[in-house]
């Protein structure tokens, strides 16, 4: 088979300009597509073409597959790579690509269907001998998913178990259920997310293996009859069920145990006459027993782990197969050298839940070093928007053993500048640090209970000093813009200045001496803080804060202050001149869209009593359900939207009256 030298790829951001990083590398064409939300997105910017296939949301662009398929005829490409997420392990994709004469790079429609479906690929790869977790997936296809059916069939596997989607992965339509009691909302939930996810809301129950670790099996394969694995990555650390850590090679894994799961993965992809890429994963316990959980049919995000510790470009791998050549290597000559660890990069607060952030990114400056990679599609000024997955990129480190990797990762994470959403950043670099991560011990477990990772109401009182002096500096030099006069100071400047600065829900109080130039005696929280501004750039400032030189970037936008300290990101509002501040913060009882999106279910009604924590809506956005809860006790007096309505961030979803609840009595 060949393929002409124009690739068109069927995803954007980081993915698309990986893809074609390595598709221009290999000699090809590339064609990007966009939506209206992506106009001047980065990865229209990296390939050769970019063409508009309109819409803003999945839905009406990236997952139309008559948009996708006739921006490829357009463009007179003959291949399409699906790149991860999307369309890449839509069957229907795959087999429309080859009715229209195009090369789909990936396995082919038949493959795709039958791994995709969680309950067919099990009983598949359990005939092919690959162990698989207890559970009921009704290998007929008339088989019940009725409510009564699947609470029998949970009381039968036994609690805690899985509810799993059948026709989906990456966390969305799965959930972990404790007990028998909890099991028909868990249900609901469950079904209701694979439905919007996947269009399924088939289920399956698996016994939950707690504290395991979840190992996946690289796997290639030609159409030479050729089927080999690259080794393992371990992603066992995970929030939501999705992953945020891998690495190479797992800290768990053994050379024997590494040839057993190998062999296992590879019997899987052999028997299902897989082609390409893939991957094939597994929960090991404790004992060193492992079992089957999926095969996603597609290159995985986390594939930069193995490229760095094999050496081998999967895409270009990927590209070659589609091209039918034989795989460039046999297993015998498959070595892995050193360790990679990468982390996903995520608009998302970790203090409030890992909950989904947008908005523009004000600054950004990828860090470097060796063995440093970063893959990722920001750009100062874009948009971090609600339609698409909150994951801004990932960021790998490789060193000749697990420890010097992890000391790069750490370090790089700390040389990185993202000013914008909230994020994970700051949350990453304490991750590496933790006693069990560093031991290499971390399970699936390992963030159910991240108490070393507490919720902090109010910086430090070095980060509000050195707020408070550029806050001045700012207004300082904005009067200085007004009057047309350089450094212009006029009054009695003895007198300290009272300044109140907000940082999330804190108000903040500090006090600021001038002490002649740009040089401040700060007063926060009953210590003093002697502070020179030496320089004050744009986003950057040089500092002496008692005695100690430092560099601070920051952002101004319009009112607020936005300080980079330790990757973390803190945001402070001048709040000085402001009128006292009202009732309306927390406890307010105006429930509100923390983004935009999507109301799944209303759980409440019109005079309803509620008690604060109770759940009073569902919303989906950026692809994961997240329950809105009430944050007092009262009465809802005011229900502002509906289930299926598309709501805004910050709209008003409930509204309720604060009352005392009576608790009743006992006799």
């Amino acid at each position: 088979m060949s393929i002409s030298p124009t690739l068109l790829i069927a995803n954007r951001g980081e993915i698309a300009r990986r893809i074609i990083r390595t598709a221009r590398a290999e000699g090809y064409s590339t064609v990007a597509v966009y939506s209206d939300a992506d106009r001047d997105a980065l990865h229209t910017r990296d390939a050769d073409r970019a063409l508009a296939i309109g819409g803003q949301t999945p839905a009406e662009s990236y997952l139309d597959i008559d948009k996708i398929i006739a921006a490829a005829q357009k463009a007179g490409a003959a291949a399409v790579h699906p790149g991860y997420g999307f369309l890449a392990e839509n069957a229907g994709f795959a087999r429309a690509c080859a009715e229209a004469g195009l090369v789909f790079i990936g396995p082919s429609a038949e493959v795709i269907e039958l791994m995709g479906n969680k309950r067919r690929a099990k009983d598949f790869v359990a005939n092919a001998g690959v162990p698989c977790i207890p559970g009921f997936s009704h290998s007929d296809p008339g088989g019940s998913q009725g409510d009564d059916t699947l609470m029998a069939e949970a009381q039968r596997i036994g609690f805690p178990l899985m509810i799993k989607a059948a026709a989906g992965g990456g966390g969305r339509g799965m959930r972990l259920v404790q007990d028998a009691g909890s099991f028909a909302a868990q249900l609901r939930s469950a079904r209701s997310e694979a439905l919007g996810a996947f269009g399924s809301d088939e289920i399956i129950l698996e016994k939950a293996l707690l504290d395991a670790r979840h190992i996946e099996i690289q796997v290639f394969a030609d159409s030479h009859g050729n089927v080999i694995h690259l080794g393992e990555r371990d992603c066992s650390i995970q929030r939501r069920h999705q992953k945020i850590v891998e690495e190479s090679p797992s800290p768990a894994v053994d050379a024997q145990l590494r040839e057993r799961m190998g062999a296992a993965a590879v019997a899987a992809a052999r028997a299902c006459g897989y082609l390409g890429a893939g991957t094939v994963e597994f929960l090991l316990d404790r004992s060193g027993d492992f079992y089957f959980l999926e095969m996603n049919t597609r290159l995985q995000v986390e594939h930069p782990v193995t490229e760095m510790v094999t050496g081998f470009d999967l895409v270009a791998w990927q590209l070659a197969v589609a091209r039918g050549e034989p795989l460039p290597v046999t297993q015998q000559a498959v070595t892995q050298r050193g360790h990679a660890i990468e982390v996903r990069l995520y608009a998302e607060d970790p203090e409030n839940q890992f909950l989904p952030q947008t908005g523009p990114v004000h600054h950004w400056r990828e860090p470097a070093g060796e063995g440093i990679r970063i893959d990722h599609a920001l750009l100062q000024g874009s948009e971090v928007s609600p339609f698409y997955d909150p994951m801004l990129g990932k960021l790998i480190a490789w060193g000749r053993d697990r420890e010097e990797a992890r000391r790069r990762l750490h370090r790089a994470l700390g040389e990185l500048q993202l000013i914008g959403p909230k994020n994970n950043i700051h949350f990453l670099r304490q991750l590496l640090q933790q006693p069990g991560f560093v031991a290499g011990e971390a399970t699936t477990a390992f963030l159910e209970d991240a108490n070393w990772y507490p919720a902090q109401p109010a910086p430090d009182t070095w980060t509000q000093a050195i707020a408070a002096a550029l806050n001045h500096e700012r207004h300082l030099r904005a009067a200085d813009r007004r009057s047309g006069r350089a450094n212009w100071r006029s009054g009695d400047h003895s007198l300290p200045l009272h300044y109140q600065l907000q940082c999330d829900a804190q108000e903040l109080h500090c006090r600021l001496a001038c002490r002649g130039g740009h040089s401040y005696r700060v007063m926060v929280e009953g210590r003093d803080f002697d502070i020179e501004v030496r320089q004050f750039a744009d986003r950057c400032a040089r500092l002496t804060v008692d005695g100690v030189e430092l560099e601070q970037r920051f952002v101004r936008v319009d009112n607020a202050l936005f300080l980079l300290r330790d990757g973390r990101q803190w945001q402070f509002v001048d709040t000085t001149q402001a009128p006292a501040r009202t009732a309306l913060a927390q406890g307010s009882g105006h429930i509100t869209a923390p983004m935009d999106g999507c109301i799944v279910e209303i759980h409440v009604q019109a005079n309803q009593a509620v008690r604060c924590g109770d759940t009073i809506a569902v919303m989906e956005a950026m692809k994961m359900e997240h329950p809105l809860k009430a944050d007092r006790d009262g009465t809802v007096i005011k229900l502002a939207a509906s289930a299926g309505d598309q709501v805004r961030g910050g709209q008003l979803l409930v509204q309720i009256e604060p009352v005392e609840i009576a608790t009743g009595a006992t006799s």
